[in-house]
């Protein structure tokens, strides 16, 4: 009889064991032989095991049933995934410690289909990064115009916990799991070894990985092959100077497509652009042809760089004004004054980290909108993003901006709805990869 996960077993063999066979008897011995050879296995419960068959990438700890292995799996090590009568489905990266046990790299047809990667992360890895790489290349990324961009995101390219953004020849790795701690060298070698690519920067995302069971924070490890404070790219045309010590990896790619609209929609128009940063959404409407445009911030750094980058652009610095306020108190002043833009531009931090805080964090992103559309003109444009992936996969946003309208005496149409550029893919399996929300209302 043959066994159905044979494919898997088979395909799963490591070098020093004997040649896998169909028989259910020689099944079994194999999978002791993975025991033996420190091969923990996770089971799942009853009921549990069709919801990872059909892709979902992260075995939560509510989903498994026991963990078998002598000695047991450590953070870090393969595990191979099995269903409630221990016959494997594929194999993972096992966590002790986070809610995630197991993010799962292959599934039992993978496998089959590919027996190359099997228990071997330093393949996967080639083999995942390569196939991403390819993807952007169809996307037409790089180019001549455009050579920021993310080349590797997590879950959408099978490496949960991974974020690769590249910036010219330079690649900034972003870590927020324990597995990609751990096989910092295999990273670093495969990145640095990709056509282009001179410099690594390594940016351990603290927060995470001290849910993961690793605390970092009295490590600030940036490696580099040469170490840059500064790199200059080009997006839409547009130059831009990028600190690799600034804010995520340096610069926020995932807007890219949303600046390039607004330049199509500024022209003889007042613009305000909160939340600017370094300047992007305010350069792409002064490019596009603004009557002015209006910069606020609260960081220093930040403020720098945009008004570098306008030099760097040859744009009319009397065109573009940067301020350093507080987004809050410089709205407050400005509906006292009267004040009002055609077209509003509102890009806040993360306000809602964590679902926990989803409802004060609504509380937040209300009050901002309402004076937002205070200041956009009666028949003028409010562009307003969130980039907390709580609020945008609670399917409230919308609702939110309708009771923030309503607060102010405002009616708000939806015009356009927007997320992350395409070269941040979402695993549908994985729906809370989607973060970043954008919708542009008319204000009336």
């Amino acid at each position: 009889m043959v066994v159905p996960s044979a494919r898997l077993i088979k395909c799963l063999s490591l070098p020093s064991l004997p040649p896998t066979t169909t028989t259910t008897a020689n099944l079994l011995h194999d999978i002791a032989s993975y025991h033996h050879k420190g091969i923990g296995k996770v089971v799942l419960k009853k009921g549990k095991t069709q919801l990872f068959k059909d892709g979902s990438p992260m075995v939560y700890s509510g989903a498994v049933d026991r963990i078998i292995g002598r000695p047991p799996p450590k953070t870090g090590d393969i595990v191979l995934v099995a269903d409630g009568t221990e016959k494997p489905i594929g194999w993972g990266l096992y966590n002790s410690t986070s809610m995630y046990c197991v993010r799962l790299m292959q599934l039992e047809e993978e496998v089959a289909r590919d027996p190359s990667c099997a228990l071997n992360v330093e393949k996967l890895l080639e083999v995942r990064i390569n196939a991403a790489t390819q993807l952007r290349r169809c996307l037409g990324l790089p180019s001549a115009q455009t050579n920021a961009y993310r080349l590797v995101n997590s879950e959408g390219d099978r490496l949960s916990g991974l974020v690769v953004d590249v910036f010219g020849d330079s690649a900034v790795i972003a870590s927020s799991a324990a597995w990609v701690e751990k096989y910092k060298p295999q990273i670093k070698t495969c990145i640095s070894s990709l056509d282009g690519i001179n410099y690594l920067s390594w940016r351990p995302s603290v927060e995470f990985l001290k849910e993961e069971g690793m605390d970092l924070s009295n490590s600030e490890e940036v490696c580099s092959l040469t170490p840059l404070a500064r790199v200059k790219v080009k997006e839409n045309g547009i130059s831009y100077l990028i600190s690799l010590e600034g804010q995520k990896t340096g610069f926020y790619a995932d807007q890219r497509e949303n600046r390039q609209f607004i330049s199509t929609i500024s022209e003889g128009q007042r613009v305000l652009d909160m939340y600017c940063y370094s300047g992007g959404f305010a350069m792409n409407a002064a490019r596009g042809g603004a009557r002015d445009v209006t910069g606020v911030d609260s960081s220093v750094p930040a403020l720098e760089l945009a008004r570098e980058n306008v030099i760097l652009n040859e744009l009319d610095p009397g065109g573009i004004l940067f301020l350093r306020r507080d987004a809050a108190d410089f709205m407050k002043d400005a509906v006292s004054r009267n004040e009002t833009w055609d077209l509003v531009i509102m890009d806040p931090p993360k306000l809602a980290p964590r679902r926990k805080v989803l409802q004060s964090a609504s509380g937040m992103y209300r009050n901002l909108n309402s004076l937002a559309m205070r200041l956009t003109k009666r028949g003028g444009l409010l562009m307003t993003c969130s980039c907390s992936g709580a609020m945008t996969q609670s399917g409230t946003y919308l609702h939110m901006l309708q009771a923030a309208a309503s607060s102010v005496g405002k009616k708000v149409t939806v015009i356009r709805q927007a997320g992350a550029a395409c070269d941040h893919p979402i695993d549908p399996s994985y729906p809370e990869g989607a973060y970043l929300s954008n919708i542009l209302l008319r204000v009336l």
